[in-house]
């Protein structure tokens, strides 16, 4: 399709003035970045498995009735979706200790925890997205005590249908991150999820090896990006199981 006026540009995709008033499309890039961009590289077809990846999983949380932004996808690296105001807040839910919650509480990695923990991030790469409590966000009105009620309902929501989901086909749902943003229709409010929902964003780990099939492959060299998020796609049914890695792909409509 033709492109649009940019509205804005991220380390993993770009979002375009939609076709209609109230959307915008978001264009999946190859680029993988760590570390709060400071380790960088271009992943030939990771952006194309990205969009099918988070179209699957946006799909099936509309199917359930947990409202997403995501309306339909265009091509192979482009999805249209409603436009909304984002929260400043990554919303993270952890099932198994990993990543900063061992580093920074000492718990060995892989440790199943009691219950989900749910942790809120203030979205600021300069500051490289703290850890930040309730408090601080309701006295910094980045969301009110509904809204917070809201995201937290909707986090839970999502994990119990990803971790069923990826449970099925042999998949640990470590823990994942997740964007809230605000649709408004007149003068009322309601809070969907938004962003993706893909292995950029989820710690998956096969449940009988362990073996990491999200982007910890490119934080920590272990092997093929691309090759551990096909593996991802192959379970889940959205490629073939026969299917070769992505490389070179081509935007098709």
């Amino acid at each position: 399709m033709a492109r649009r006026k940019l509205v804005y540009e991220g380390k993993a995709k770009i979002l375009y003035e939609g076709p209609e008033p109230g959307t915008m499309v978001q264009y999946f890039k190859d680029d993988a970045t760590a570390f709060n961009a400071e380790k960088k590289d271009v992943i030939e077809g990771k952006g194309v498995l990205n969009n099918r990846l988070s179209e699957y999983f946006m799909t099936g949380l509309n199917g359930i009735g947990v409202p997403t932004h995501f309306i339909k996808r265009l091509n192979m690296r482009e999805q249209l979706i409603r436009a909304v105001e984002i929260i400043p807040l990554e919303v993270v839910v952890r099932n198994v200790a990993a990543g900063s919650m061992s580093k920074r509480l000492g718990i060995e990695e892989g440790t199943k925890l009691p219950r989900p923990i749910i942790e809120f991030y203030y979205k600021d790469d300069a500051l490289g997205d703290p850890l930040v409590t309730e408090d601080q966000i309701l006295a910094f009105n980045w969301a009110s005590h509904q809204d917070l009620d809201d995201m937290v309902g909707l986090a839970i929501r999502v994990n119990d249908y990803m971790s069923g989901l990826m449970y099925a086909v042999g998949i640990t749902l470590v823990d994942f991150k997740i964007e809230i943003g605000r649709l408004f229709d007149n003068d009322f409010q309601r809070l969907i999820v938004a962003d993706e929902i893909s292995p950029d964003s989820c710690r998956l780990w096969d449940i009988e090896t362990g073996q990491k099939l999200d982007k910890d492959v490119f934080r920590r060299d272990l092997g093929s990006l691309t090759d551990a998020y096909t593996e991802v796609a192959k379970r889940l049914g959205v490629m073939p199981t026969n299917a070769t890695q992505i490389t070179k792909p081509t935007l098709i409509n």
